[in-house]
């Protein structure tokens, strides 16, 4: 994990870039991960954990209409947030989780899926869905946090 966060910081360095986070499932992981690192502020602008759909609207911008039609573990919510974030934080690249942990489901969506959002300055947001099935709450938080630090590598380079 440090060595994938100081990568981030690497690459992101190798550019200039500011980055921010936008968490949900991962409670602040990923923001944690990079300011683990001595002199990540270079680089890390900020990190929103929204965990509520209520911050998710409020703090990054996400359409109440999106939450409602699509539900908060959606891949339409993930590049809002990331978005959102990019917007608000005014840097050049944002990532943004949101997912079922567990332990079990939600009511419509399997335990262990995770969306993630990719946002950069002057590109198309992209997303993905990552299903790491019913392997505990603390191994889908950290595998989260580790594939969306793989994600911001990927969009730095």
């Amino acid at each position: 994990m440090e060595n994938l966060a100081r990568q981030v910081l690497s690459v992101c360095r190798k550019r200039g870039w500011k980055l921010v986070t936008a968490e949900s499932c991962t409670g602040g992981m990923v923001v944690a991960a990079l300011t683990e690192i001595a002199g990540s502020s270079d680089v890390v602008d900020r990190g929103y954990v929204t965990y509520s759909n209520t911050a998710k609207t409020q703090m990054l911008g996400v359409l109440p209409a999106t939450l409602e039609t699509y539900g908060a573990v959606s891949t339409q919510v993930a590049a809002e947030m990331a978005e959102g974030a990019l917007t608000a934080a005014g840097v050049d690249l944002a990532a943004s989780t949101t997912g079922i942990a567990g332990p079990g489901p939600s009511e419509h969506k399997p335990e262990g899926r995770v969306c993630f959002g990719l946002a950069c300055k002057g590109q198309v947001t992209r997303v993905e869905i990552i299903e790491f099935g019913a392997i505990g709450r603390a191994n889908v938080r950290q595998k989260s946090m580790e594939h969306a630090l793989t994600l911001l590598i990927k969009a730095a380079k």
